[in-house]
């Protein structure tokens, strides 16, 4: 086995390339790996490149286009001393002093003929657009007596049929203008050395200047932290029926834009920042105290990922998701291992992504292994990636306020959420079959329940009336009397049994002149403070049950009152 010496470089010591150094040595370096946090991600490379005895610069290239420098550790074998490390995203040429070179020429080239063909497109843009000018400025009519009917008719199609020509003719101008550009800027970006792959490469490179003491090729291993990827964690709930466990699935939105398309790399998500110390920890006193952690925000706006189900593992390898040729292989060389690549076949055992996830928590994170390699494209865009299914024990209520709004809402609770390693994030809600929205799982908050809204239910009516024959007004001496009876009715139009919260309120004076009496509760748990009603009713299907209560409002019968 070959022994590695991983080598950690502070920014500040980097070693200038002396005027005599040997040329420098390209290597394209390709990712292993991704542990991605919440502000940033670890990736590791392997390359391996051919060296000289004595001293050598290094490029490698193809890391991320902007890297913390003082995270890089370079792992070498123990015959070769890492002299420096420095970073750019600077164009290659930059570090090779022969302009005519392999490296460079062709590119330097390519791009002075597209500098040529860009420079002629934009010179006929410029005739086409003062011709359309031309044509705007002189078609005033202030001399149409002077033309006859079949004159001024033929001036108007000639008009017409030359402004739509340079028009359509300037449009197709700019597309080429802006293809040209994106050409030019990715010849000016790309490294030359390369230039023949389709493969995405970056425009990060690390410049290494090492000493071998013998002649030969030699592995390196490259690490660092960057700060252009984040995950958030996210959930898909679904349930077929109310006093039936929740089936949650647990899924990441994962971004980045590090410049390099992670393909089949081996991901790692993390809760949490990264920790970018660069010094060895020391052990403090710990004192305990109550915790009190800020809610996580998700203040991005979330592009929407259609997930398949959990229970499967598509045969197609897509973005954000397992590569089917390692599930195939997985399949072939593990024992015993049987993976579903589609639903209902005979003879096959039902595996589920939980099956390739390893959690692991600290006192202050939670980290899911995959074991299975992803692909997450340079693209800045949210892909989605199922981390675990399980099932939440819940128990279910119904909510309703029907004087601000008649429909009832579904609440779940559930007891012991901690065990399910549930971080703080948005659902989606399924509920019967049916997408009913979104909700916010708040798992920081200070309760001994989780609780999730789950969105309306149409098969609850509830409605809210006046009783008019029971309401009214009536004057007393100076004072005014005022009743108000009001009902709250709700159905029951599912077919099972369901529990629903009612509440209403009655006003509270902040005047001494005015005085309010709760005439009738109604059987409701009230909240003096607040003026709040509260009522729990148990209903059966198809069942209706009313509510009725009222208050009296005493106050000055010369004043009027804001209601």
């Amino acid at each position: 086995m070959l022994f590695m010496k991983n080598i950690l470089f502070p920014a500040a010591i980097v070693f200038s390339i002396t005027a005599n150094a040997q040329k420098p040595v390209f290597t394209q370096a390709q990712i292993q790996s991704a542990r991605v946090y919440n502000n940033a991600a670890e990736l590791k490379h392997k390359a391996s490149v051919q060296i000289p005895s004595g001293t050598s610069e290094i490029v490698i290239t193809n890391v991320a286009n902007y890297l913390n420098e003082s995270t890089v550790q370079i792992g070498v074998p123990k015959n070769v001393t890492v002299m420096s490390v420095q970073f750019t995203n600077a164009y290659v040429e930059e570090y090779d002093n022969n302009q005519d070179s392999p490296l460079v020429k062709p590119v330097k080239e390519e791009i002075a003929k597209k500098e040529i063909e860009l420079k002629t497109l934009q010179n006929q843009l410029t005739a086409e657009r003062k011709g359309v000018e031309l044509l705007d400025k002189n078609q005033s009519m202030s001399n149409a007596q002077n033309f006859s009917v079949a004159e001024l008719t033929k001036l108007l199609d000639f008009y017409k049929t030359k402004r739509t020509e340079l028009a359509n003719s300037i449009n197709k101008l700019e597309n080429q203008e802006k293809t040209l550009f994106e050409e030019l800027n990715t010849l000016k970006g790309k490294l030359t050395f390369n230039e023949t792959t389709t493969e995405k490469t970056s425009q990060g490179k690390l410049i290494v200047n090492v000493m071998s003491s013998t002649t030969g090729t030699i592995p390196l291993e490259v690490s660092y932290l960057t700060n252009q990827a984040t995950w958030q964690p996210s959930y898909e709930m679904r349930i077929d029926k109310i006093n039936e466990p929740i089936q949650m699935l647990y899924k990441a939105q994962v971004q980045q834009h590090t410049g390099i398309d992670w393909k089949n790399v081996k991901l790692s998500l993390t809760s949490g920042p990264a920790n970018q110390n660069t010094f060895a920890p020391e052990l403090q006193p710990w004192f305990l105290d109550y915790y009190y952690s800020n809610a996580y925000r998700n203040d991005q706006v979330m592009e929407e990922v259609s997930v398949a189900s959990a229970d499967r593992v598509s045969k197609k390898s897509i973005e954000g998701r397992p590569n089917a040729s390692v599930i195939q292989t997985l399949q072939g060389q593990v024992p015993g291992l049987n993976i579903q690549t589609g639903a209902g076949q005979p003879g096959m055992g039902i595996s589920t992504m939980g099956d390739y996830t390893q959690i692991s928590e600290s006192q202050l994170n939670i980290t899911f292994d995959i074991d299975i390699p992803y692909t997450i494209l340079s693209n800045g865009k949210q892909h989605s990636v199922a981390l675990k299914d399980t099932q939440l024990p819940a128990t279910y209520s119904y909510i309703t306020t029907p004087k601000l709004d008649t429909n009832a809402y579904l609440i779940a609770k559930v007891k012991n959420y901690g065990d399910y390693n549930i971080l703080p994030g948005e659902a989606n809600v399924v509920f019967e079959g049916m997408y009913v929205g979104k909700t916010y799982v708040n798992a920081n908050a200070n309760e001994d329940e989780l609780r999730l809204s789950l969105g309306k239910d149409q098969n609850i009516s509830v409605t809210r009336t006046m009783i008019n024959d029971k309401s009214g007004s009536k004057t007393l001496s100076s004072r005014k009397v005022q009743d108000f009876v009001y009902e709250i009715s709700i159905r029951n139009n599912k077919k099972e049994n369901i529990s629903i919260i009612v509440e209403d309120q009655v006003p509270i004076s902040s005047n001494t002149d005015i005085e309010i009496t709760l005439s009738d509760k109604g059987g409701a748990t009230t909240d003096a403070e607040k003026g709040k009603l509260t009522w729990e009713i148990n209903l059966k299907p198809n069942e209706t049950k009313k509510i009725r209560f009222g208050y009296q409002v005493k106050s000055a019968k010369d004043k009027s009152l804001a209601l």
